[in-house]
């Protein structure tokens, strides 16, 4: 285990992890009512989804502000950047904050930055704006260790389960939501709508939601060396965060391109199409809990190793039948569950390392799976500007790649270990 090489950092450590432990134990004095839960996955749902708007109106932001491919590919990796800059900013205060202000907060400022993008006047503008929205919709995930912590023990599972499952619907559904105002209305309306709902959610989120006081008391700076702490210290948190950003990598890289290609022969579509694509991943998507129980039953890690195999097979497929609408949407299908798969199995394995830092573990990882989302939007813009659909697919493969050899570099490492431990032992 890394710790500090003070003994005043070492007894910083302990009392952080005896605070959280703590605050683990404390039941909320709250019931929780269901209308509650239900109200949290929509919230969420409607939160995420901010960050996905942008995909299929892609092509219109970049004729509207004249930019190239590989340009209006950088707006969708700075809107996923931002979220990733919101986890590490943000999301670490839900523990040493009181929890209802803060989701109002970034609530607030969720809305007035849909309302810049949805005015911008020029691409300064609209990429400024669009990184804003990313960090404020870091909120998604003070909710759910929010939940989390209202739910009983006997129904925690049960009710981070329904939050997640609106957060993943949100997700999914953004892309059609955005495909298809922005086909009739154009793509500052589907911002303003966004704008408006945000604001929505401030007043219903007094509502809804109970006060929150915190169990722990930590200055900032403390708690972001706390996260440094948790990062050096779990190594299988150090790898699923890896391999969590790898999987965004090559699910961003796709969602990025795929108006572009429904823009040329043999589809000739628009963003409504684009959107409706959604909805196929949807059906993919909602499939990866039956890999969820494979994780429970099996151990995590096999799992994770599984979808990156996946998601490889279905730049297989898309590569190979991509230009027909049978092998496109298979090829949807196939990566939503490989992806999504691996990010339940990856979450069910960084959740068991240390409970009492939840949140913390979750910043870690979450960091790292935007920063790969962000990386894969931009390199996929820019694979189909160098090679069309071609380099986004060779992309794809070489990123999913690169995931199975660090997954099998870690299982002999691990195997040796173990194998020279029993000889010690022995």
């Amino acid at each position: 285990m890394c710790r500090a090489n003070t003994g005043e950092s070492v007894q910083e450590s302990e009392l952080f992890v005896a605070d959280s432990a703590s605050a683990e134990e404390v039941s909320s004095t709250v019931p929780l009512a269901g209308s509650t839960v239900w109200f949290m996955a929509i919230s969420v749902g409607a939160i995420v989804a901010n960050i996905y708007y942008a995909q299929p109106l892609l092509a219109d932001m970049a004729r509207t502000f004249r930019l190239t491919v590989t340009e209006a590919g950088a707006v969708a990796m700075l809107s996923q950047a931002g979220s990733a800059l919101g986890m590490l900013l943000f999301v670490p205060l839900g523990d040493t904050r009181e929890r209802r202000s803060l989701i109002t907060m970034l609530l607030i400022g969720a809305a007035a930055s849909l309302l810049l993008v949805a005015t911008a006047l020029n691409a300064i503008w609209l990429i400024a704006a669009t990184v804003a929205v990313g960090a404020a919709s870091a909120a998604v995930h003070v909710f759910l260790p929010f939940a989390a912590h209202l739910a009983p023990p006997e129904r925690r599972g049960r009710v981070v389960g329904t939050v997640l499952s609106g957060l993943l619907v949100g997700v999914l559904l953004a892309r059609t939501f955005s495909g298809f105002l922005g086909a009739r209305f154009g793509w500052r309306a589907v911002y303003a709508i966004a704008a408006a709902m945000m604001f929505t959610l401030v007043v219903l989120v007094q509502f809804f939601l109970p006060r929150s006081e915190p169990s722990i008391r930590l200055s900032y700076p403390d708690l972001l060396r706390s996260i440094a702490h948790l990062f050096w210290e779990y190594p299988e948190l150090r790898e699923s965060a890896l391999l969590g950003s790898i999987f965004f990598c090559a699910f961003s890289a796709f969602w990025t391109t795929l108006i572009f290609l429904l823009e040329t022969p043999p589809y000739h579509y628009g963003s409504q199409v684009a959107g409706l694509f959604g909805l196929v991943g949807m059906a993919g998507a909602l499939g990866a809990p039956l890999v969820g129980r494979l994780a429970d039953r099996f151990g995590a890690r096999p799992a994770i190793g599984l979808a990156m195999g996946l998601v490889f097979a279905s730049y297989l497929v898309l590569g190979s039948l991509g230009r027909s609408m049978a092998g496109l949407i298979f090829g949807v299908v196939l990566l939503d569950f490989a992806v999504q798969s691996g990010h339940v199995s990856n979450q069910t394995r960084i959740y068991g390392l240390a409970p009492e830092a939840r949140s913390r573990l979750n910043t870690v990882y979450m960091v790292c799976y935007f920063s790969g989302g962000a990386l894969g939007s931009v390199l996929g813009a820019w694979s189909w500007r160098i090679a069309g659909w071609a380099g986004v697919c060779s992309f794809g493969l070489a990123v999913s790649l690169l995931g199975l050899t660090v997954f099998a570099a870690s299982a002999l490492r691990t195997r040796r270990q173990r194998r020279a431990a029993s000889l010690v032992s022995s």
